[in-house]
């Protein structure tokens, strides 16, 4: 296990790097080019830079994340093979720079989804949080100018304002794009790139949808272990993995995630590790790392990990916002790091007992 922090760049990203390195234990950085389009290909110079910046503060860059897939290749455009020639483009330059792992979504117009993103916890920390009743009393245009009025001035992930800008028309594409046409597309992305990822040793990780369900009609096909075990048989690659999101998998209490762990053995290739706490159903809200404060057993995530033998990056995720902290919401210092420190305690401690 190779312990990270998620960082956005140089002028996107409220934590420098030189704090991040004072993380005990942290090995490197997951980060990506946050001014990058999907469909734009990237050039090495920029992501040897990457590596530079974070070489300057002793850290690595352990994988990217993320590197976008366009919607012509989601929704399956005649123009999509035009926009997976760009991809993997992108993953070669990654690849002539040693990168080898790209984590990435398969999730139509919006990459996850909150109700709120600062909602106020009795000791006055704020949090993610995400009630289906809230999100159903929206419409889609009205949910993106929501979150955006709450992004505390920050670029979100999936939810950029040039993106959001065309929200009608990001609909209007994939109107007749149902779960199975969704997967077929996924796959056929797979397969086109699987020959550069086997050639440079890179690993897709697919980032499970957030939440686990259909959010606005829109189709999800990453939900829980059967579509992941799917997807491995699918495309049947050792290069072709999981990012194992325990807060993603676990907006669904039915997920059994330890055993999606456990089923998935060597096909995952990197891990988000949060607990969320559950009030009803179809609403939860983050927690911190500690099981005590939400609805999930770290312990239990930890060990099933280290049972079958996870030796890639794993980071914190989802952070509260604490101690007066300005950040992107989720993604503050000090919550995160609190969340290393304990993952990092939990895996020293399993280690230990099972070497007796």
């Amino acid at each position: 296990m190779r312990m990270t922090f998620r960082w956005f760049g140089t002028g996107f990203d409220s934590v420098p790097l030189r704090y991040i390195a004072q993380i005990p234990g942290l090995h490197g950085v997951i980060t990506t080019l946050y001014d990058k389009q999907a469909g734009e290909t990237w050039e090495r110079s920029r992501i040897r830079s990457l590596k530079d910046d974070c070489a300057e503060y002793g850290l690595a860059l352990d994988g990217i994340e993320s590197v976008n897939v366009h919607d012509a290749i989601k929704s399956g455009l005649p123009s999509r093979d035009e926009y997976i020639e760009a991809y993997i483009a992108t993953l070669e330059a990654l690849g002539e720079e040693g990168v080898d792992l790209v984590c990435y979504n398969f999730m139509p117009v919006f990459d996850w989804t909150r109700s709120d993103l600062a909602k106020r916890r009795p000791d006055g920390s704020t949090v993610l949080a995400y009630d289906q009743a809230v999100i159903d009393s929206l419409a889609p245009d009205l949910m993106a100018e929501s979150v955006g009025r709450g992004s505390g001035g920050f670029a979100l992930p999936g939810w950029e304002p040039e993106r959001m800008a065309r929200i009608r028309e990001l609909f209007e594409l994939y109107r007749d794009v149902d779960a199975e046409r969704l997967f077929a597309n996924l796959v056929y992305f797979l397969d086109a790139i699987m020959p550069t990822c086997r050639r440079y040793g890179i690993r897709m990780a697919i980032h499970p949808d957030d939440p686990a369900w259909p959010v606005f009609g829109l189709p999800r096909v990453v939900t829980g272990e059967e579509s992941l075990l799917r997807l491995m048989r699918a495309v049947d690659d050792p290069h072709n993995g999981v990012t194992l999101c325990t807060g993603s998998l676990g907006s669904n209490p039915g997920n059994d995630i330890v055993g999606t762990i456990r089923a998935l053995e060597g096909r995952v290739h990197f891990a988000h590790v949060r607990n969320l706490r559950h009030e009803a159903p179809g609403k939860f809200e983050e927690a911190a790392h500690l099981s005590a404060d939400g609805s999930f057993d770290m312990y239990a995530f930890m060990k099933a990990l280290y049972d079958t033998g996870f030796s890639g990056p794993i980071r914190p995720d989802h952070g509260r916002t604490i101690w007066d902290e300005r950040a992107m919401p989720g993604y503050g210092l000090y919550d995160r790091a609190l969340g290393c420190a304990y993952l990092s305690g939990l895996w020293e401690a399993i280690g230990k007992a099972s070497r007796g």
